[in-house]
């Protein structure tokens, strides 16, 4: 695999990650009674940033392992993809 192609993945694996790993483990302030005067009670409580930075490099990590696998032995090919174009036909 290239090298700018796999950071690529790689970039967008983490940031497909971090929208799918933001939401947990967080509270409003609303739901834990402890509303900060001239903010948005919806607002997250501790969102912990840090932690989640860290579990979505780590799950795109994993991710980017799993899809370079799949690129560099390609266990499973387009031809094996049922609605994949045909791409040999010349036109």
């Amino acid at each position: 695999m290239d090298p700018i192609a796999g950071i690529a993945i790689y970039f967008v694996l983490w940031w497909v990650t971090l929208f799918a790993v933001l939401p947990w483990g967080v509270r409003s302030q609303h739901e834990a009674d402890n509303v900060t005067p001239g903010t948005e009670r919806g607002a997250p409580l501790a969102p912990a940033l840090w932690k989640k930075a860290l579990a979505t490099s780590l799950i795109a990590g994993a991710l980017w392992l799993f899809v370079a696998w799949l690129y560099v032995y390609q266990p499973i090919s387009f031809d094996d993809i049922p609605f994949m174009p045909d791409l040999s036909a010349e036109y």
